[in-house]
């Protein structure tokens, strides 16, 4: 009944829709191209919805399905975005009443993830939004007699009113994609597709870029055998997590695979390695609504980017209906919502995440048209990810599933590319045995100190002291974790989480990169252990909208955020490969952690599963999985954790010393040296520093 329901309202709006197109006259100037841009654009939502449908566009030809493709992302293109309703500032020079402005580039935006509803066939969501988009078209007409001030009024009481009606319907359409592996649109297109005819790419309905394309056509060169190698390191990597941590793996059916479109021979094998573990794929597409999405963050599946200054701007969307009312519903529903899934909840075995790198880095322009959020709204938005997350925690909690993650090269990368394939591969196959007796060695010194110092040269300002916790059982306890390529691919690292009391200093770093956006001279000032300044100079001679960029960014709206981690990356192929290739600038911090000493800023790595025991390959149990911020869980869990953790990497090159420090019987202190001068120099690690040479 109520996918009849549906269809009669798809339709009534459908025959309104092209209807529309006749009324010429009922509009002038900016306001009738801005309905005839929006008009076209849903209409050709729905000829994809109805050409797919009927299975018609799986009959185009690869030319056909490409202008399909170029023809419903044209608006929000490269430079074609500058001009676009799409983009806030475009739209506030061509508006003049600067809340509708930004309300409609907002709806434009919005309308952009029915792409993705077309192809899955998702009547409900298009329905929806012609119908709020019938309803402000109707707004507009009236407006000529009543004026801007009354439609920006009555175009935002519309937006609140339809993300109110609606937000549990989004929110539980997002969960039963994470949890509930009958959901499959895109693993069915995996498993059936034929890989080798591209034209599968586009049936996605993701934007197809040059590296889709190139990066699918790479992969049918390899031989079965190679692609089956390459999904064993990944499956085999999400299996030993549940080895580690002894977390039963017997009763978990679902796993989440988040990858980029191109690899689906690579996903294809894992697919097939997983059922070997009784495990069945949840692949769900990244979110395109504002209710559902995190910031600029793509979390699920997603094809090229035809601007990423696109998902910049609409990053703060929901600030149009944000507020503490909104926020309670959300989490009221919420509650209901696993509720209803908590079984599939229960089942669920964690995400296996596959990441790319090497495309042209993007340097995000500052909008003073776009939506943001208010101070009060930062505090909601913050206040929200925390107590949804510890909502979360209740029905999938932290220490009962896994993940693993793993990075690959796209072709932007340039024209070494398929030599930097090889070598990723390489890197990520490194032996684990060899680094893990390495790294036991730093394990060892590092227990015997109560801090470690931490210095850079080449003009790297940082000066760490990092407070190290007591071992009352140095035979049984260890500080550091020894990381081995099972869950975080690849190898190469060694990591604790510090005391907090006492760990102070300045970390700075010339140039990085996180979550793929650009920091020059970033700068972080701690005193035990928590942020009391910062600054960066992306934008020269505006310091305020420096601090606003890293307040945005590092410290996603928190006033200060603790020092989560502390780690010595220990893998120097990978190093190599950066300097060799030149890519150090784009290497994800999966693989840039690995390169260099890093300190992540928000939460542990064991957040949220802090009373599960971990131990290390000799036996060792890791005690360093609280801090002071942490601890606070056991009497009020909502101010222990902040739902966030950055990794800031310094290279080898801009590394002067890291030191661990001893305290000897008669109260002096000896210092030990771990690396001088960007090179290994405890003994056992001589190998290290092979690659550095």
């Amino acid at each position: 009944m109520e996918e009849e329901r549906i269809s009669e309202r798809l339709e009534l709006v459908k025959e309104r829709l092209f209807s529309m197109k006749e009324e010429t006259d009922a509009l002038s100037g900016v306001w009738k191209e801005y309905i005839s841009v929006t008009g076209d654009f849903l209409r050709n939502i729905v000829e994809t919805l109805d050409s797919v449908k009927s299975g018609k566009f799986s009959e185009y030809s690869l030319e056909t399905m490409q202008d399909w493709n170029r023809k419903l992302y044209k608006d929000i293109t490269g430079k074609q975005y500058e001009q676009s309703f799409a983009c806030p500032d475009y739209a506030r020079k061509r508006l003049s009443e600067e809340t509708t402005a930004k309300l409609c580039s907002f709806l434009y935006a919005e309308y952009y993830g029915l792409i993705g509803c077309a192809f899955e066939q998702k009547l409900t969501e298009i329905t929806m939004f012609l119908e709020l988009y019938l309803e402000v078209y109707g707004l507009i007409l009236l407006s000529k007699e009543e004026g801007e001030a009354w439609l920006a009024e009555n175009m935002r009481e519309a937006v609140v009113s339809f993300y109110q009606d609606n937000s549990e319907f989004f929110l539980e359409r997002r969960i039963q994609e994470m949890l509930d592996p009958s959901c499959d649109f895109a693993a069915d297109i995996i498993c059936h597709a034929d890989l080798g005819d591209l034209r599968y790419l586009y049936r996605f309905g993701e934007f197809v870029s040059e590296n889709q394309l190139k990066m699918a056509e790479f992969l049918n060169t390899f031989p079965q055998e190679e692609i089956d190698a390459m999904a064993e390191t990944f499956v085999e990597g999400f299996r030993m997590g549940f080895v580690r941590g002894k977390i039963d793996l017997s009763g978990k059916r679902t796993v989440n695979i988040r990858y980029v479109l191109g690899f689906e021979r690579i996903v294809r094998a894992e697919i097939a390695q997983f059922e070997k573990l009784g495990l069945k794929p949840a692949i769900y597409r990244k979110a395109d609504f504002s209710i559902n999405k995190r910031l600029a963050n793509k979390i699920g599946y997603y094809g090229g980017s035809p601007c990423e200054q696109f998902y910049y701007d609409h990053r703060m969307d929901d600030a149009f209906y944000l507020d503490k009312h909104f926020v309670e519903k959300k989490l009221s529903e919420l509650k209901r919502i696993y509720e209803k899934y908590k079984q599939q909840a229960k089942e669920y075995a964690g995400p296996a995440c596959m990441e790319v790198f090497g495309e042209a880095p993007f340097i995000p322009k500052a909008s003073e048209a776009a939506a943001a959020y208010s101070a009060e709204q930062q505090k909601l938005s913050v206040d929200f990810r925390m107590r949804s997350a510890l909502l979360q925690d209740q029905y999938i909690p932290g220490d009962e599933y896994s993940f693993t993650i793993i990075a690959y090269p796209l072709p932007e990368i340039g024209e070494a590319f398929e030599q930097i394939f090889k070598e990723t591969v390489k890197v990520n196959t490194l032996p684990q045995e060899l680094y893990q007796k390495i790294q036991q060695n730093i394990i060892d010194a590092l227990d015997l100190g109560s801090y470690v110092k931490v210095t850079g040269k080449n003009g790297n300002r940082t000066d760490m002291k990092v407070m190290l916790h007591a071992l009352s059982d140095p035979k049984t306890q260890t500080n550091f974790e020894n990381c081995v390529a099972d869950v975080n691919i690849p190898v190469g690292e060694v990591f604790t989480s510090p005391v907090l009391k006492g760990t102070e200093g300045t970390l700075h770093v010339s140039e990085v990169y996180l979550e793929g956006l650009r920091y020059e001279n970033l700068e972080l000032k701690f005193k035990d252990g928590m942020i009391t300044d910062y600054s960066c100079e992306n934008y020269q001679g505006e310091p305020e909208k420096n601090k606003n960029y890293i307040r945005e960014n590092v410290l996603f709206q928190h006033e200060t955020l603790p020092i989560g981690e502390f780690a010595i990356g220990t893998n120097t192929t990978a190093y190599r490969m950066g300097k060799d290739y030149r890519i150090f600038s784009v290497l994800p911090i999966l693989i840039a952690e690995k390169t260099g000493p890093h300190f992540a800023v928000g939460d542990s790595c064991y957040s949220m599963s802090e009373d599960h025991a971990v131990y290390n390959p000799d036996g060792k149990e890791i005690i360093a999985r609280d801090n002071e911020c942490s601890v606070l869980r056991k009497t009020d869990r909502e101010k222990a954790y902040f739902n966030c953790h950055t990794d800031i990497t310094i290279p080898y090159d801009e590394l002067g010393k890291i030191s661990v420090f001893i305290r000897q019987e008669d109260g002096t202190e000896k210092e030990l040296p771990i690396i001088e001068d960007g090179k290994f120099v405890l003994e056992g690690t001589e190998e290290l520093n092979l690659p550095l040479a």
